[in-house]
């Protein structure tokens, strides 16, 4: 498992589909790793599609590798390729004990580029973490950093840098390259690249508010960019919470906003759950690339942890994080996982990969007339030439199709489908797609390079048409044309192309079936048991650690916020617990009105709901200030190293902070016999937003808390509690 010495993709056997119905079972990089953190993914001109992963021990008990290497066909078989760097070819301006953390790969210029975090450069030694970039002629490289950082630390002004760190690339339609960057301590921000990609230009912009995303991806769809973003901590074992969330912009530089319209900028920070655990065994689901399929389906690739085997060795160690992949399906305009159902532990459909119609991709010629059959290069083997027209030797189904290939472009190159039903068009300055007697067009970029290998696409999905020129097809664009052709009727027929192109990897497929409804959700039915607070506290009402400034009156129960806390060996905090319905499923609900304001610090009030088993072993649901931003995390802690009772204590977050907020907690028993509690928030009381689950070993206690007030406020903020109820779980 050494360093992948120079040329060493140049040679390898062509990638081939995968067989039908290949299916996959995450963790996807089991094969090969124990570890695969902060994954990276692209599709290789040769066919294969290459992943890489964060600076860790590729295995338990093994050597440290400055970010990995794999392939694979199938995303079944997976080939370990090695290290980026070694001692000998890490960036120099590095200082000596800089870790290399979650690279970004695109392809563009004829070459492969690697953006990565430098934790220490030699410039400040001590912590003043930057972004790196490497070149490579193939996706195993030799990898070259550039001498210096393309995104330079950034001082705080307190003796300290920001976290200038988790970089991703995108392509935008405007012709320019941008870089985000950034995590919790001074957010997320975008800064423009000079066109080689290898220096940022102007001033960035800030697109997030800091405590709150790292691990940032940007993808165009449909006329939107979508930022999505990885929350709460990557690493904390088996309580670890990381969840991906997105808003979306019409410009690459922000602002953007949730499906609420709540910005990402916001004290009371917005974001739409893309993906959360969900109760199995994988937890903390983050930090992902997105990639799309030869059938047009879009997966999220991402790293989670298996809360059974947290570590890589011993507790509070190295986190166990390895490669996952899940589908995606775009929702009313938004991106979930498994609509909404979050990461799979069981077997799965595989990305689709390869073409159809008889095509070999990575030596297209042979199934195509017309086309001449050219050498290529070493790394890309075989490719099409189209001088005039050319076909598919074999018809392509009727109804909706993807046709992609990596292409060099002549003066004009079209490709046509269904007959004459849609015809895609590259002339010098624009891309054009027709279709029902209609036409859209985009401009291409000024200094487009047709002599590059570029990604070209064409999609029917439905009455939608799109044809797009990017990098590397990994949701940037050079251009996209779309139409919408309502009663659209694309027939069998050989797909045809006119003009001239060099063409390779070429795929011709079905377009994947799209999910247009959520998964379903946890329901309320009938009441089950409850108070509205109209008396005192009943005898279904027990305390731990009894707090008598809590006093029901008027309605409700209020509660002024406790000097106190219930984590690590704090544990001095009040919890008031009501019975709970003797079924083996059901819903608590409350509703807390807590004015926590906007953008000042008051770590860390909070009150809401939990879930307890004793002080070192809980859920905890609560409405919370978080340095200058309010948000809802559903928090964990349970005991991590049995032999001195050490805890961990990690967090998801859940939907959006507001003054008065709707809580719920929904429990079953799973077949595991294992006890599932499931969060959900509401702004309105009417529409909710369900989130993250924690498993618990037994039943547990349910109840309400109010404390963490450690600003040493002369009147304490009063959380105040309308009513607990506990539903029938639909």
């Amino acid at each position: 498992m050494a360093s992948v010495a120079a040329g060493t993709a140049a040679g390898y056997p062509a990638a081939t589909a995968a067989p039908p119905g290949q299916t996959t079972t995450n963790a996807i990089s089991s094969s090969f790793a124990d570890t695969f953190a902060d994954p990276a993914i692209i599709q290789g001109r040769d066919g294969y599609w290459y992943a890489y992963a964060t600076s860790d021990p590729l295995v338990s008990g093994g050597p440290f590798g400055l970010m990995h290497m794999a392939r694979t066909k199938d995303f079944s078989s997976w080939e370990y390729l090695g290290t980026v760097f070694d001692d000998q070819t890490k960036p120099a301006w590095a200082a000596p004990g800089s870790f290399f953390w979650a690279p970004d790969i695109r392809y563009f210029d004829g070459k492969y580029v690697m953006y990565f975090t430098v934790t220490d450069t030699a410039a400040n030694p001590g912590g003043d973490p930057a972004i790196g970039v490497a070149t490579a002629p193939t996706p195993a490289g030799p990898w070259t950093a550039t001498g210096g950082p393309v995104v330079t630390p950034k001082p705080d002004g307190n003796g300290g840098y920001f976290g200038t760190i988790d970089p991703a690339l995108l392509t935008a339609a405007d012709g320019k390259r941008y870089l985000y960057y950034g995590g919790f301590y001074g957010g997320i921000s975008v800064t423009e690249l000079t066109p080689d990609g290898l220096q940022a230009v102007g001033e960035p912009t800030q697109v997030t508010i800091g405590d709150r995303y790292e691990g940032s991806y940007v993808v165009y769809r449909d006329g939107w960019y979508y930022l999505m973003a990885s929350s709460m901590n990557c690493c904390a074992g088996p309580t670890t919470g990381y969840s991906v969330f997105a808003g979306r912009s019409r410009s690459p530089k922000g602002p953007f906003l949730d499906k609420d319209g709540a910005s990402m900028l916001e004290s009371r920070v917005g974001g739409t759950t893309v993906i959360t655990q969900n109760g199995n065994k994988w937890i903390g689901p983050g930090h992902h690339a997105f990639m799309t399929d030869a059938a047009g389906q879009d997966h999220i690739v991402y790293h989670a942890i298996d809360r059974g085997t947290p570590w890589l060795t011993a507790p509070f160690g190295i986190n166990r994080r390895p490669m996952l992949i899940d589908r995606i399906d775009w929702i009313d305009g938004w991106p979930r996982t498994r609509a909404g159902l979050g990461p799979s532990d069981r077997p799965v459909p595989a990305p689709t990969t390869g073409s159809g119609l008889g095509i070999t991709s990575t030596d297209p010629a042979g199934g195509l007339l017309g086309a001449e059959r050219r050498p290529g290069d070493e790394l890309g083997g075989p490719t099409a030439a189209i001088s005039g027209p050319a076909r598919t030797r074999k018809p392509a189904p009727r109804g909706s199709l993807r046709v992609e290939a990596d292409v060099r472009l002549g003066s004009s190159f079209t490709t046509v489908l269904g007959g004459q039903a849609v015809v895609a068009s590259v002339s010098a300055s624009k891309i054009t797609v027709v279709a029902g007697r209609r036409t859209a067009s985009a401009p291409l970029p000024a200094d487009f390079d047709r002599s590059d290998w570029n990604k070209l696409s064409i999609q029917v999905s439905g009455s939608t048409v799109t044809a797009r020129l990017s990098d590397a097809g990994l949701g940037d664009l050079y251009a996209e044309a779309r139409l919408v052709v309502r009663g659209l009727s694309v027939k069998p027929a050989p797909v045809r192309w006119l003009g001239s192109a060099e063409v390779d990897n070429l795929t011709v497929r079905p377009v994947a079936a799209p999910v247009r409804r959520m998964a379903d959700v946890p329901r309320t039915g009938k009441l089950l048991a409850g108070d509205e607070f109209t008396g005192g506290l009943g005898a279904d009402w027990s305390w731990v650690r009894p707090d008598a400034e809590a006093v029901v009156a008027d309605g409700k129960l209020s509660w002024p916020l406790q000097n106190a806390d219930l984590v690590g060996g704090g544990n001095n905090a009040g919890l008031l617990f009501h019975e709970t319905p003797s079924t083996s499923s059901w819903i608590a609900e409350t509703k807390l009105h807590l004015d926590l304001g906007e953008g000042d610090i008051r770590n860390y009030q909070q009150a809401g709901m939990i879930a307890y088993l004793n002080d070192s072993d809980f859920a905890r649901l609560g409405n919370v200030a978080i340095w200058r931003t309010r948000q809802t995390e559903y928090g964990r802690e349970l005991v991590a190293r049995p032999s001195d009772g050490a805890t961990s204590y990690g967090a998801a977050a859940i939907g959006r902070s507001a003054p008065t907020l709707w809580m719920r907690l929904a429990y079953h028993e799973n077949a595991a016999g294992e006890h599932v509690y499931r969060a959900g928030t509401s702004v309105d009381g009417k529409d909710w937003t369900w989130g993250a689950a924690w498993v618990l070993s037994a039943p547990a206690r349910l109840g309400l808390y109010a404390h963490g007030e450690f600003t040493g406020a002369a009147v304490p903020p009063v959380a105040t509690f309308e009513y607990l109820r506990f539903y029938e779980s639909k």
